[in-house]
C-alpha cells in the first residue's frame, strides 16, 4: 500500500535526475504531504523523449462515469495488474515513473493509535515508483491519471506493512518506460536498496498538514 509521499525535489533536479523535459503546470514543491486526487510529478516517455509531467493521483478506468465511479485506485498489485481489466492495458502500454523523497505508512499501537512513519532511501536520495497511468474523458471533464505499482515489503519494510511501492533503480527506468523493449514485469518486485525509516508526529494523519517538520524524527 502507498497512500501518502513527500517530494521536496526541485523541479530542476527532476529534470537533471530523470532527464525529462517539464511540462509548464508542474504540481508545487516541496509538498510533505502528497494525497490521493492530487496532482503529482510523473515521467513518461514517447519515442525516446522524456516528459516530466502532472498526473492525478487516483487511476480511473475508462468505464467510470465519473471521477468518482468506483473505487479509488491509488494503488495496482504488481501480483494481479496484468490482468486486472482497469489496469492490463496500461501496464503493457503506459508506464510512468512516479518521483518522491519518500512515503508514509502508518501502524497501530496496543491503544489503537495510528502512528505514522516516514520511509526513504538510507542515502537520501530520490525515489522512482512503478507507474501507470490513464487518460480519462466524460462530458466535457477529463483527467490524466495514474496509479503506484505495490508489491509484497521486503526485509525491515515487513515490520511497518505487508506491501510497499515497486521501486526502479536508475538503471531499470529505460526499461520500464518502454524505451529498452519488452520485459518490464521482471521489474515488479520489492527494491533491494536498503530503505530507512523514522516515527514522525500524528500530525501527518491529517491529509490538510503541510510543513517540513512532518518528515523529521520524533522520539518513538
Amino acid at each position: 500500500m502507498c497512500g501518502r509521499m513527500a517530494i521536496t525535489l526541485p523541479h530542476d533536479a527532476m529534470v537533471q535526475i530523470f532527464e525529462a523535459q517539464p511540462s509548464n503546470d508542474l504540481p508545487e514543491v516541496p509538498n510533505y504531504n502528497v494525497c490521493p486526487t492530487v496532482q503529482v510529478h510523473t515521467v513518461t516517455s514517447h519515442e525516446g523523449t522524456r516528459r516530466l509531467r502532472p498526473m492525478r493521483w487516483g487511476f480511473i478506468p475508462h468505464w467510470y462515469k465519473a471521477p468518482n465511479g468506483g473505487p479509488l485506485l491509488i494503488n495496482a498489485r504488481a501480483e494481479t495488474v496484468a490482468e486486472k481489466p482497469a489496469f492490463k492495458q496500461a501496464v503493457r502500454e503506459r508506464r510512468c515513473l512516479i518521483p518522491a523523497s519518500g512515503f508514509y505508512e502508518w501502524t497501530v499501537d496496543d491503544e489503537g493509535n495510528k502512528l505514522p512513519w516516514f520511509i526513504h532511501l538510507e542515502d537520501g536520495a530520490p525515489l522512482a515508483f512503478a507507474g501507470l497511468w490513464q487518460d480519462w474523458e466524460r462530458d466535457g471533464e477529463g483527467f490524466t491519471t495514474c496509479a503506484v505499482v505495490t508489491t509484497a515489503a521486503a526485509g525491515a519494510m515487513c515490520d511497518i506493512h505487508s506491501r510497499m511501492p515497486v521501486i526502479l533503480e536508475a538503471g531499470d527506468w529505460p526499461l520500464w518506460l518502454g524505451e529498452a523493449g519488452h520485459g518490464a514485469a521482471v521489474l515488479m518486485r520489492a527494491n533491494p536498496d536498503p530503505l530507512a525509516f523514522h516515527r514522525v508526529d500524528p500530525k501527518v494523519n491529517s491529509n490538510r498538514a503541510q510543513g517540513p517538520e512532518l518528515i523529521e524524527p520524533i522520539d518513538a
